[in-house]
C-alpha cells in the first residue's frame, strides 16, 4: 500500500435507543449475578451498595445527566448495550425511544 492508503473495514449497525436521566457518578454501584446467589451474598451486596452510596454523598452527591441506552444485536446474535452521555441539557427529542446508527471502523495503527 502507498503511504496514504490503509486497510480498513467499515460497518454500519442500526439500533434502538432509550433516552432518560441517570446519575453519572453512581456507575460504580452495581449488582452482579453472584450477589443474588444466596441471602448472605445479597446482604453483603446491600452493605457494599450502602457504603458506596454514603461515600458518594460525602463527596458532593450524584451528578445528573441524560443518557441514551443503545441496544443492538451483533453479527453473532449476541445482545449489546452501551450508554451514550448526552449531557446535562434536555435532549431535543420528542420521544424517549429513538433510532441510532453505529459506525464501526476497523483498521491497523501504523
Amino acid at each position: 500500500m502507498s503511504g496514504e492508503e490503509r486497510a480498513e473495514i467499515v460497518r454500519h449497525v442500526q439500533a434502538e435507543a432509550k433516552v432518560g436521566k441517570a446519575l453519572k457518578n453512581i456507575a460504580m454501584i452495581s449488582l452482579k449475578p453472584d450477589d443474588l446467589a444466596s441471602p448472605a451474598s445479597f446482604q453483603m451486596a446491600i452493605s457494599r451498595l450502602y457504603e458506596s452510596i454514603m461515600k458518594m454523598m460525602e463527596s458532593g452527591g450524584p451528578e445528573q445527566t441524560y443518557i441514551a441506552e443503545v441496544r443492538f444485536t451483533d453479527d453473532l446474535g449476541n445482545p449489546v448495550s452501551i450508554a451514550i452521555d448526552l449531557g446535562k441539557e434536555t435532549p431535543p427529542f420528542s420521544s424517549q425511544k429513538v433510532k441510532a446508527e453505529i459506525t464501526i471502523r476497523l483498521y491497523e495503527e501504523e
